[in-house]
C-alpha cells in the first residue's frame, strides 16, 4: 500500500525507499519473479524496512510503475504547450506504450500483480491519473472527445497495452489498440 500520511519521510528513510524502487525497478525489468528478498538484500535494506514500506509483491510492483511512469505521465503538459488536444493525447498514449514495451520485465510483473485481482485498479492512482485527467480535460474543452469519460474509464480502456507481448510486433498491435481507443474517445464529441 503507498503511504498514506502527510508527514514526510525522514531523509534517511526516503533514501531507503528509493534505494528500493531503484534496485526493484532493475530486477523486475530483468525478471518478473524477483524475490522480493532479493531486491531488499541488493538495496541493502533489512526485511522489516523493506516490508514497511512495500507489504507485498503487488504494492511494490505499482509503486516502481508509478516512479518510473513519472517521467511520460509529466510528458502530457509538455504536449499540450506544443501540440493540439487530440494530438497531445494520442502522442502521450504511444509513449506509454512505448515505456510499457520497453520495460518487458516490468510490464510482465504488472501483469501478474493485477491479473491476482482480476483489475487495474491499482493504476487508478498518482500520475497516471493525474496525465489523464489533463489530457481528457484539454479535449473536453476542445470538444474532440466525448464529455463523460473519466481517467478510471480511460486506463480501463487502455489496459490492453498489458497484454501485448513486448517481444512481438508490439508497435503494430499497441498502435491499433490506441487507435481504437480514441476512435472511441472521438464518439459523441461535440466538434466530430
Amino acid at each position: 500500500m503507498q503511504r498514506h500520511t502527510d508527514a514526510p519521510l525522514r531523509s534517511d528513510a526516503q533514501r531507503n525507499r528509493e534505494r528500493i524502487l531503484e534496485v526493484a525497478l532493475a530486477e523486475l525489468t530483468h525478471s518478473a519473479d524477483a524475490p522480493l528478498s532479493a531486491i531488499a538484500k541488493k538495496a541493502g535494506v533489512g526485511q522489516g524496512t523493506f516490508y514497511r514500506n512495500f507489504p507485498n509483491r503487488e504494492s511494490l510492483v505499482l509503486e516502481v510503475y508509478r516512479y518510473e511512469v513519472q517521467q511520460v505521465s509529466d510528458a502530457a503538459s509538455q504536449l499540450l504547450e506544443t501540440r493540439t488536444p487530440e494530438q497531445a493525447l494520442r502522442e502521450w498514449m504511444d509513449r506509454l506504450a512505448q515505456y510499457a514495451m520497453a520495460k518487458a520485465g516490468l510490464a510482465d510483473a504488472m501483469r501478474k500483480a493485477t491479473s491476482a485481482r482480476g483489475s487495474l485498479a491499482g493504476l487508478g492512482h498518482g500520475p497516471v491519473t493525474s496525465a489523464v485527467a489533463l489530457l481528457l480535460k484539454a479535449n473536453e474543452e476542445a470538444g474532440t472527445i466525448r464529455p463523460d469519460v473519466t481517467p478510471d474509464d480511460f486506463v480501463l480502456a487502455i489496459a490492453g497495452l498489458w497484454q501485448i507481448d513486448p517481444h512481438s510486433d508490439w508497435q503494430s498491435r499497441a498502435g491499433r489498440l490506441l487507435d481504437l481507443v480514441m476512435d472511441g474517445l472521438r464518439t459523441g464529441a461535440p466538434g466530430a
